[in-house]
């Protein structure tokens, strides 16, 4: 049991870490509280769905197409909708939220409202210590890790990453060392959708897809980033795998009681939270976002 909470701790708490990643990093740059952040998730995981399921095409095509729709409407909503108004925080709430309703609405036309699931990209499993782990399991924990590693190596050594963070950190100096705040901005709302679409790629084959999705996610992933320290990019993972860990606790210990995983995870942070209000990397967000 040990092993399997393990496993799965890894997976749930990986695709949370993803979404709150994106998250984090559309607030720490570009300023958008976006609440149809999980949305962008749903999205992808519906088109892994149509992709594999509907018209037959390679799963490999289908993770691909899922990443990229993913991001090119997640610049599309920053272009149309977000970069007019980012001053606006309330506003940008309410059209981030009405685009996440939109979409919900758009996949019950087109898909109804029953969960839906895929085939593993990666049949077959392996035993260790005596507990069959599918090699999809081990593929999401793979992957969870290399791309949460390969983003902290972007923001860490490359030009890219030295502007983002310069324009974390401080817009106005930033655009008088001629950096260009606005494209950073698309670029990381692209980034961050994409890594939406990412989480969807590491869960839906594990887990079902459903409409409604999005907005159970969209709780824990607030959770997740309020956790950290809002605004960290260190304490939104760390929060997202503490929260996925605490849920995957909850499922395997008390079975009859899996649908309180969220309120039981919530608690938890409520419980660290009171214990350090500014949240795990409060003080290192005050100091630095990124």
């Amino acid at each position: 049991m040990a092993l399997a909470i393990l496993i799965n701790g890894l997976v749930l708490g990986g695709g949370y870490a993803m979404l709150a990643l994106g998250f984090s990093l559309a607030f720490g740059v570009a300023r958008i509280l976006n609440l149809a952040h999980t949305a962008f998730y749903m999205i992808a995981a519906y088109i892994i769905y149509a992709a594999t399921i509907m018209f037959g095409i390679h799963s490999l095509l289908s993770i691909i197409l899922a990443i990229l729709g993913a991001g090119v409407i997640g610049v599309a909503c920053y272009k149309l909708c977000f970069d007019r108004v980012k001053e606006q925080m309330i506003t940008v709430l309410i059209i981030s939220l009405a685009l996440g309703m939109l979409f919900q609405e758009v996949v019950l036309v087109i898909f109804s409202g029953y969960s839906l699931g895929i085939a593993p990209f990666i049949p077959g499993f392996v035993e260790i210590a005596g507990v069959r782990v599918t090699y999809q399991h081990l593929f999401a924990v793979g992957a969870s890790i290399v791309l949460l590693g390969g983003v902290w190596l972007l923001l860490l050594k490359t030009r890219l990453g030295n502007a983002i963070r310069a324009v974390s950190q401080d817009r106005e100096i930033a655009n008088l060392m001629g950096i260009n705040v606005s494209q950073i901005g698309l670029i990381v709302m692209g980034i961050s959708a994409a890594l939406a679409g990412v989480a969807a790629v590491i869960v839906t084959p594990i887990y079902m897809a459903d409409p409604f999705m999005w907005m159970s996610t969209l709780i824990i992933v607030l959770a997740a980033v309020v956790l950290g320290g809002f605004g960290s990019i260190v304490g939104s993972v760390t929060g997202a795998y503490i929260l996925g860990f605490v849920e995957t606790l909850v499922v395997f210990l008390l079975p009859m009681g899996g649908y309180l995983k969220g309120a039981i995870a919530l608690t938890a942070m409520v419980v660290i939270l009171l214990i350090k209000p500014e949240g795990l990397f409060g003080v290192v967000f005050e100091e630095e976002r990124l």
